[in-house]
């Protein structure tokens, strides 16, 4: 029996939508609130804002596709639902960036890892970066409801082969491990959470908070970037839109007119700046696009004489924190330790190389393990994070330097990795370099390791969670907005996303922003009574 397209269901009961590539003509919208991004901070704010009585409007650049459009192929969910066609990269060419551009945003194609902010860095944002009404105890009870709102638990089923190996060769090596909380109700663990979910199991905005606010009036506009801000002194009056081409790739050449009350940017670390940037907007300390984040990630291949066939069941269920905090906060770079998920389009990506070695990795893919570090960038003066430019065309791009102090946690990350892989019982271990090979013994990966040379495009260097570039805190001489997400020079202009945090968090931020922006969302929506 097929499941039901939830989405498409209410579009049959009249939600209201508008698609930017089907335009016959420029078109001007009003709402009492505009969001400009739909993913965990745009969704969560829309639907906060719209069960208080606000009317809302959803402004999504990427298409709407649905759980009827998801058939867990590679090249048609890569080219559609992400940034550039998973195209995305540093200003360099060295890191590979993964975001969602659909409806939906990143929670459409994320692997669903859940965590909270942990509670050093809320506190480390409290001491070093003046922001207020976050701590432990005040965000504990948003936390909380998000995790009711989205079905955030630990995921109670037995992990796949390729998370268990974290788990064993922890338990081998006396490291801590814990079970990673998903946001899914009645996940079919099938593992292609990447590809957007067939079954509408994975609790993303799509199937959550967007039906909730076109189900009280909201209206929805996709295939339409937002270009430019306009404003007068504190003010701002619109916004302009360009409507793009049903493959999100070229403007049709029709014009979209946005007016607004209150105004809430939710783009995310890259496209919430270069929205600010490509307006203008008032920036006086030139802090807008500055400390953007990545949590740097890097690989490590193992592989089993047991079939580990990594591309099947949940993606992430096992994780590591044990090396995260060792140093402290502020100590030498440090990382906390997952298992991707290795489909064949991207797994040949990430081992790199071409003919006959590609094809022997490939090879033996159903008995390779990958693990990798998130490495917790911003809490040291050597990890000053990377600048939001613009492209000629006013396209976004991050110039991300990876410094000297992040190559040293990279290597330590690889000689973690490589432990906990021969700990768990792999024949031969590979760090995702371009100099290494696979070797089968720990001596000979820690020779191999410290042998390195360290370097951008020879190391594999990926990231999914891009944080900060409009920081929050209640000194303008360091922030965009202030801790509540207000625009320190707009007055009815608010952030909402995790642009906001003023470093990276140590932990995939999805629960993060969910968890902030109900805060924020519901203070706006208090506010909003009196404006």
């Amino acid at each position: 029996m097929p499941v039901p397209d939830l989405f498409r269901d209410g579009l049959a009961r009249g939600w209201k939508t508008h698609n930017g590539a089907a335009l016959d003509g420029d078109l001007t919208l009003e709402a009492d609130v505009a969001i400009i991004g739909s993913g965990a901070g745009g969704g969560t704010t829309a639907e906060v804002l719209s069960a208080a009585g606000y009317k809302v409007l959803l402004i999504e650049e990427g298409p709407l596709k649905t759980s009827s459009d998801f058939k867990l192929l590679e090249d048609e969910a890569y080219a559609s639902l992400y940034q550039e066609g998973i195209g995305r990269m540093s200003k360099d060419g060295a890191i590979t960036i993964l975001q969602g551009r659909a409806v939906g945003g990143t929670t459409l194609i994320n692997w669903t890892s859940s965590f909270r902010t942990p509670d050093a860095t809320l506190s480390h944002w409290a001491s070093e970066y003046a922001v207020k009404g976050h701590s432990s105890a005040e965000m504990a009870p948003w936390f909380e409801t998000m995790e009711q709102r989205l079905g955030i638990a630990p995921w109670a089923i037995p992990p796949n082969a390729n998370n268990d190996v974290i788990r064993k060769g922890c338990e081998k090596l006396g490291y801590s491990w814990h079970v990673i909380p998903r946001n899914v109700r009645g996940c079919f663990n099938l593992g292609y959470c990447g590809m957007g979910c067939p079954v509408n199991a994975k609790q993303s905005m799509l199937v959550t908070t967007i039906p909730s606010t076109l189900e009280k009036g909201g209206e929805l506009l996709y295939l339409a970037r937002a270009e430019r801000l306009k404003y007068s002194g504190d003010t701002i009056s619109s916004l302009e839109c360009v409507a793009m081409d049903e493959r999100c790739v070229a403007p049709t050449g029709r014009k979209i007119t946005v007016k607004a009350k209150h105004y809430v940017l939710a783009g995310g670390g890259i496209n919430s700046p270069a929205l600010l940037m490509r307006s203008d907007a008032p920036d006086p300390h030139s802090r807008v696009g500055k400390r953007t984040f990545l949590h740097l990630v890097n690989f490590s291949a193992g592989v089993f004489d047991d079939v580990i066939n990594p591309f099947y069941g949940a993606p992430q269920s096992i994780y590591s924190d044990h090396f995260q905090w060792l140093d402290g906060t502020t100590g030498k770079m440090s990382y906390k330790l997952e298992a991707p998920p290795l489909h064949p389009g991207l797994a040949s990506t990430l081992f790199g190389g071409y003919g006959t070695g590609n094809a022997l990795d490939m090879s033996q893919l159903p008995h390779t393990h990958a693990m990798l570090a998130l490495l917790r960038d911003g809490f040291h003066p050597d990890s000053p994070g990377g600048t939001v430019e613009l492209r000629g065309d006013g396209t976004p791009v991050l110039d991300y330097q990876v410094s000297p102090y992040a190559w040293d946690g990279l290597r330590r990350a690889f000689h973690s990795m490589a432990e906990i892989q021969f700990a768990a019982g792999a024949k031969s271990v590979k760090p995702l370099h371009h100099d290494a090979r696979y070797v089968n013994t720990l001596a000979e990966a820690r020779s191999l390791i410290d042998g390195l040379s360290l370097e951008l495009h020879r190391t594999t260097l990926g990231s999914a969670h891009v944080m900060g570039g409009c920081a929050m805190g209640e000194d303008p001489k360091n922030a965009v907005a202030d801790s509540l997400g207000r625009h320190h020079q707009l007055r009815n202009l608010s952030i909402h996303d995790g642009s906001l945090f003023p470093t990276s968090i140590g932990a995939n931020p999805q629960l993060s922003v969910y968890g902030l922006t109900a805060q924020l969302a519901t203070a706006l929506a208090e506010r909003l009574k009196t404006a």
